[in-house]
């Protein structure tokens, strides 16, 4: 035991130039000046960049680093990097250099990553600078190629934020500020600092390599874009939680250790609802390192997969008729010294910061609904959201009847008080007394309060979780700036609780919120629904959003415009990949399998009736073949009429168009070759079945 304690502590962190091994190899006063910068936002003084880079070279080289890279996320939502190597030739030999202007900034070509207008083609200079709240780290590929990467922000040559990452900084600073503001005027004066802090659970499919290979959907769209339903799916329920598989089991395995070597915590593990679904769980950390985490969670899955001959598959809804893929993303609010603000304590009715923090939070996602659902809108994410085990796409809060009753008691509105469930009976003598939670859980609602902390359950699992967490801070700082207005101006603080509550509480929702009925009870409560990323993404660019990001100087107009523009064009180009490969597919794989067994079912009949016998079971089986053959052909011919027309209108403008015109026919499509599948020989469907991507690993 000693021995694996004393392996994981070393092995831990062991590739992240952390606060540790800065403490260990930075002189004194730089170490304290840098953490000057981290903790307390001061600005970052240059003259200590020369002592950091030398510093941070000696121990990546040490490492067997031979390159580092400025590591970027830019806004497709994946990340980016451009390695140099630390060798500079020097007299008729070569030093491994590293200068403090090589850590601070770098030049990387804008003009190829999505801008949403910011930057033409031929204005091509964009710049990186170095984020110094994130930790640097070493990244081992399996060739023995070892970079130092140093986490940044990327930005055109006019300022604008060309990433996701600067907003999400902003965004932070702007929470903090509100967030201490609220905190002094109810009589906290130490406090200086506010951060959200992020636990990500990542969801993921593992299939067998050699099947992936044999599936241009799955590797063109990251989906099955057509797939008969396998004898068995997930409706015995017994995959969750299930035993983890010698297979998987060897795979996580690799893939926590190689998560802990770069000090990300990856605690919790198990097989999700469906076949071949898993779960990743990493710890709570400040909401940008979250995010970086997560990055590296959703690049070693790929790696560590296809090392072991698998595929990982993080797409949102990679097989119809199970459940989809999501990115639970767990947010709290804590002071720098660890004290989580939205912990209700032992008597919540009676914590005025836990109920005024609580509050704000669920009106700003009752007042800014819209925007979250924004944060979670892909041309991926609609297949899964409001599906198996998915929530709908409406935002409603779920915060239990007993803190439901707690908090009409602190607002005046209730003689009710909550007194707790007691202990749980199992009528077992020799299991150990259980005491009920004061809420159960509520697996349907979108954002739900668990305890001590919000989880936000419509992010899907293949997006970046920055974008999320930027919108986040920024419309919680917006409603903690308008309670800290009142309080300033004499308000007290159970009036402005009161006046949060009820005009907020219809965003509260306790029950089943994938219910039919829960939509029909939203709609009389004035709640919105935006059922696909189309009508989600015009909530961006409304005036009440732009103002929303520039006053908290989060982003400007410029930007906010721009990135609508990136998330509408990535909706377009993804809904042409996905009709691209199926057409394709189509002629290339399936047309042809079914026409032969047309054909072989044809001469089956002649056969037989040329022997003076009778036919029903060919004859049945060709006139279904054929006219499935001749619905696939038809509903085929007009995907290609609406590519071609489409073609050459990819502005954001004809998005909705697009989803229009393409999904449904593709339905169709689908639904034509889905019925083939269940009738042609195994021998002649020319593509893996579920059943086998599913059950063979």
């Amino acid at each position: 035991m000693k021995k694996s304690q004393e392996m994981l502590a070393d092995m831990f962190g062991q590739n992240v130039f952390s606060d540790k091994v800065m403490q260990t190899r930075l002189p004194q006063n730089v170490y304290k000046t840098l953490h000057r910068t981290v903790d307390e936002g001061a600005e970052l003084d240059p003259a200590i960049a020369e002592v950091i880079a030398a510093a941070m070279k000696e121990w990546a080289v040490e490492r067997g680093a031979t390159h580092y890279t400025h590591w970027f996320q830019p806004m497709n939502g994946q990340t980016a990097e451009k390695q140099d190597a630390f060798l500079t030739p020097h007299a008729g030999g070569v030093l491994l250099e590293f200068t403090g202007k090589a850590l601070i900034r770098g030049e990387a070509d804008a003009s190829s990553f999505p801008s949403g207008g910011l930057r033409a083609t031929f204005e091509a200079r964009g710049y990186t600078a170095w984020d110094c709240t994130s930790p640097a780290f070493i990244r081992e590929d399996p060739d023995g190629v070892i970079s130092l990467c140093i986490p940044t922000a990327f930005c055109s040559y006019a300022g604008e934020a060309l990433d996701t990452r600067t907003p999400l900084l902003r965004a932070q600073e702007a929470l903090s500020r509100q967030a201490v503001r609220v905190l002094r005027c109810l009589g906290d004066t130490h406090t200086r600092r506010v951060k959200a802090n992020v636990g990500l659970e990542q969801e993921y499919f593992l299939i067998d390599r050699e099947l992936y290979r044999r599936r241009r959907d799955l590797i063109y769209t990251g989906r099955t874009l057509f797939g008969a339903r396998p004898p068995k799916g997930q409706e015995m329920e017994d995959q969750y939680y299930a035993a983890i598989r010698q297979r998987v089991s060897e795979f996580m395995a690799e893939l926590n250790e190689e998560l802990w070597k770069m000090g990300v915590a990856a605690k919790t593990q198990h097989n999700e609802v469906a076949p071949s679904q898993h779960e990743v769980a990493v710890l709570f950390d400040d909401a940008v390192a979250a995010c970086d985490q997560n990055q590296l969670t959703m690049m070693l899955l790929r790696k560590v997969a296809a090392r072991r001959g698998m595929a990982a598959l993080l797409h949102e809804k990679p097989f119809e008729g199970v459940s989809g893929s999501g990115k639970h993303n767990n947010w709290s609010l804590s002071t720098e010294d660890g004290r989580n603000l939205l912990n209700p304590g032992k008597h919540p009715e009676e914590n005025i910061v836990f109920l005024l923090f609580f509050m704000a939070v669920i009106a700003a996602v009752d007042e800014h609904a819209g925007l979250l659902r924004m944060a979670a809108a892909s041309a991926s994410n609609d297949h899964r959201l409001g599906g198996h085990e998915a929530p709908t796409p409406m935002l409603s809060v779920f915060i239990g009847e007993a803190l439901l009753q707690m908090v009409e008691h602190a607002c005046g509105l209730s003689e009710r008080v909550f007194k707790g469930h007691g202990e749980i009976s199992t009528g077992v003598t020799t299991i150990p007394k259980l005491f009920a939670d004061d809420t159960d859980r509520n697996r349907t609602s979108p954002f739900a309060f668990t305890g001590n902390k919000f989880e936000f359950r419509m992010l899907g699992s293949s997006e970046s979780a920055s974008t999320l967490n930027t919108v986040m801070a920024t419309v919680v700082a917006d409603q903690l700036a308008q309670v800290a207005d009142r309080l300033e101006a004499g308000d007290e603080p159970v009036a402005v609780l009161r006046d949060l509550f009820t005009t907020h509480r219809r965003v509260i929702f306790n029950g089943n919120s994938y219910s039919e009925a829960w939509r029909e009870e939203a709609k009389r409560r004035g709640l919105v629904e935006y059922p696909t990323t189309v009508e989600a993404i015009e909530t961006l660019t409304t005036e009440k959003s732009i103002a929303l990001f520039e006053r908290h100087g989060v982003l400007t107009r410029t930007e906010v415009i721009s990135r609508a523009v990136v998330r509408e064009d990535a909706y377009i180009k993804t809904l042409r990949i996905e009709a691209r490969t199926m057409v394709k597919m189509m002629h290339e794989l399936v047309l042809p399998a079914a026409m032969r067994w047309q054909d072989e079912l044809a001469q089956q009949k002649r056969h037989i009736e040329a022997a003076g016998m009778k036919t029903p079971v060919q004859t049945g089986q060709l006139a279904f073949v054929s006219g499935q053959v001749e619905a696939l052909a038809r509903h085929l011919a007009e995907l290609e009429e609406a590519l071609r027309r489409l073609h050459s209108t990819v502005s954001c403008e004809n998005a909705r168009e697009w989803r229009d015109a393409v999904l449904p026919t593709m339905a169709e499509i689908r639904a034509a070759s889905d019925a083939l599948e269940t009738v042609l020989p195994r021998d002649l469907w020319p593509v893996p079945t579920y059943g086998e991507m599913l059950f063979h690993v």
